[in-house]
């Protein structure tokens, strides 16, 4: 059986007795943590940290999805689970966090890992029975090898230009040139872009399971209208992750300088947009100027610190900051010196050169521009 704690204060009204048959009808379970890179945070729209992984695993045990959120502070946790915000803390809280009033309710613990309400026994005997002895070693270990940075193409590295004195950077020019009208952009920087993600390895897949040239990762490839197999299809690739540009430069219209829009963007590509905005929260707090980047970079950085990362005015936690930064910087840099290489255009190139539609046109087989845009449950929150 779990051992109970109890939270410190007067009587007051208990919650509803929601529990695990609610949960599961629901098929949803709320699970609250502390952001950090051994609890939880995103990365391209994806879950990770070991909070995140177990709860995960509880909730799919359960026949439930996970909803993973996240507390500045220890005081939070306990009143998001207080107020029925949470049905669980996945958070390993000392006992004595629950004294000196912190809560008004009772709490069951489970393992001296979860907390959850007492007017929940169900959930409270379910988790119990579930977690094990070696349950966070076990998950431990799979963390660290779905986090290890891999290799998984096939194919040697390519270089950033394959002919220079041609000016031709790649075999996908032509796809670059065509689908980079959909954001406006040059198409050199799609080119530049393509190159920091997939070395233009069109099989490429990443160790947080990005896939194909603009590393897409799958949740993002199923909602711009990709199947398994179109995401490693070099056009339908290019062509979706350049909506996707298109989407994100539509998000940061309220930065009016459109070289500076840029980098937000692409920050946003790799890093997520909730993680640029709250850079630009710490930047505008700290006194600078939330639309240059060069006042923003340096909180893209230190939302790898837990002052910054749990600053009230962050939404979305922890953040691999100096990857984000780096992405931005090398891809300018690369940017800067294909333009000093290659022509603006490729009259010279065939259209269909990089594409592998097997003859049905990119339209026929990706979802269009203004169903993609409107589509609410992909943008969602």
């Amino acid at each position: 059986m779990p051992s109970v704690m109890f939270g410190q204060g007067g009587d007051v009204t208990e919650l509803d007795d929601y529990d695990l048959a609610d949960i599961q009808v629901a098929g949803e379970l709320i699970a609250v943590t502390l952001s950090g890179p051994d609890t939880y945070y995103e990365y391209r729209g994806q879950g990770f940290g070991l909070q995140f992984s177990i709860a995960e695993a509880y909730a799919r045990s359960i026949g439930a999805r996970l909803r993973m959120e996240i507390a500045n502070d220890t005081a939070e946790l306990l009143r998001k689970l207080s107020v029925g915000e949470a049905d669980m803390i996945a958070y390993p809280l000392p006992a004595d966090s629950l004294s000196g009033g912190n809560s008004r309710h009772k709490f069951v613990s489970i393992h001296k890992e979860w907390l959850v309400r007492s007017s929940s026994p169900a959930l409270a005997e379910s988790a119990a029975a579930w977690w094990t002895d070696d349950t966070r070693a076990q998950f431990q270990a799979l963390e660290q090898m779905r986090t290890r940075p891999r290799k998984t193409s096939t194919r040697p590295s390519r270089p950033p230009m394959l002919s220079r004195q041609k000016g031709v950077i790649s075999n996908y020019d032509a796809l670059f040139i065509r689908h980079s009208a959909i954001v406006g952009w040059d198409w050199r920087l799609i080119a530049a872009q393509c190159y920091q993600e997939s070395a233009f390895d069109p099989r490429a897949i990443s160790w947080a399971g990005a896939q194909g040239l603009m590393q897409i990762m799958p949740g993002t490839a199923s909602r711009l209208g990709l199947t398994r197999s179109d995401v490693f299809d070099p056009e339908l690739n290019i062509e979706a992750a350049c909506r996707y540009l298109r989407h994100l430069s539509e998000v940061f219209s309220d930065i009016p300088n459109r070289s500076e829009r840029i980098n937000f963007v692409l920050a946003a590509y790799n890093g997520g947009t909730g993680h640029v905005r709250d850079a630009m929260s710490l930047a505008r707090k700290n006194g600078r100027n939330p639309q240059r980047w060069a006042d923003v970079d340096p909180f893209i950085l230190r939302l790898s610190q837990p002052q910054y990362y749990r600053d009230p005015v962050v939404k979305f936690g922890y953040l691999r900051g100096s990857e984000t930064s780096g992405y931005v910087r090398q891809i300018q840099s690369r940017w800067a010196s294909y333009r000093g290489s290659a022509p603006a255009h490729h009259s010279s190139l065939a259209p269909s050169i990089g594409s592998s539609s097997k003859g049905k046109s990119s339209s026929s087989r990706i979802r269009s521009r203004e169903e993609f845009m409107t589509d609410s449950a992909f943008w969602g929150k």
